[in-house]
């Protein structure tokens, strides 16, 4: 297996390579790398690795600066010492998300991960784009559960029971169907990641609604689209979101 890693510590890199050493000696590290500039050049001029280990914070920036520059054609695992941002490293090609400093029983797990993706590709006799296509599937895993405070005591509220998320006061509000509303600690963003887009579509900056909600649809002015929610709450479709709801609605 030929791996790329991306690290600007040296410490912490050579301390990879040894772990990677130890579990699969007969890996071949081809680089490491500590810029963002240099990512981009490798990946621009060289043949993708098997498999990369993305730090986040790198001296020139974060190495996810590195998908907006060319197109990185392998799964990727990143390694960092911050959790914030696990939602946005599974937007890319991330299989796994390692927290500093990386214990060898985590690091086997993602390797496992990784062996697994790769026997089914093989299986399955697919080229690079289903092998990417497995790696999408694999990571779109949804949220099912909201813990929200309610006075003293904290619920458990099934993403099915949502009516539908929205914003008031900077605060991000979800309703369910007896009408009670919870603050959840997520912006509409975010929950964009986290919602089954089958079930849940943002609206408008204001709403993300469930589709069992829509109580009824009707054309409003300046091409937008009106929704009258079950609860009868009213909210519209933004211009340029009403050709993807009709898609959405009528999938």
């Amino acid at each position: 297996m030929r791996v790329l890693i991306l690290e600007d510590e040296e410490l912490a890199a050579e301390r990879l390579q040894q772990l990677l050493e130890t579990l699969q000696p007969g890996i071949e590290v081809l680089t490491v790398l500590d810029t963002v500039k240099d990512a981009v050049v490798f990946f621009k001029d060289s043949p993708a690795p098997d498999l990369a280990f993305f730090d986040i914070q790198l001296a020139d920036g974060a190495s996810f600066q590195v998908f907006d520059q060319v197109e990185v054609r392998c799964p990727i695992i990143f390694t960092t010492a911050y959790d914030q941002y696990t939602l946005k490293a599974f937007k890319v090609n991330s299989i796994d998300y390692l927290l500093k400093p990386i214990g060898k029983s985590d690091l086997q797990q993602a390797l496992a991960q990784y062996d697994t993706l790769k026997a089914n590709f093989v299986q399955e006799g697919g080229q690079l784009q289903q092998f990417q296509q497995l790696l999408e599937s694999m990571q779109r895993t949804y949220k099912e559960r909201f813990v929200v405070r309610a006075g003293h005591q904290f619920l458990s509220i099934k993403a099915e029971q949502v009516h539908y998320f929205f914003t008031a006061h900077k605060t991000t509000w979800l309703r369910q169907a007896d009408g009670k509303k919870h603050a959840v600690d997520y912006t509409l963003e975010e929950l964009e990641a986290l919602l089954n887009p089958n079930y849940f579509f943002r609206t408008s900056r204001q709403y993300i609604v469930h589709i069992d909600t829509i109580e009824k649809t009707t054309i409003y002015s300046n091409a937008r689209l009106k929704l009258q929610l079950k609860d009868g709450e009213e909210t519209t479709v933004s211009r340029d979101r009403v050709s993807d709801f009709r898609t959405w609605l009528g999938a």
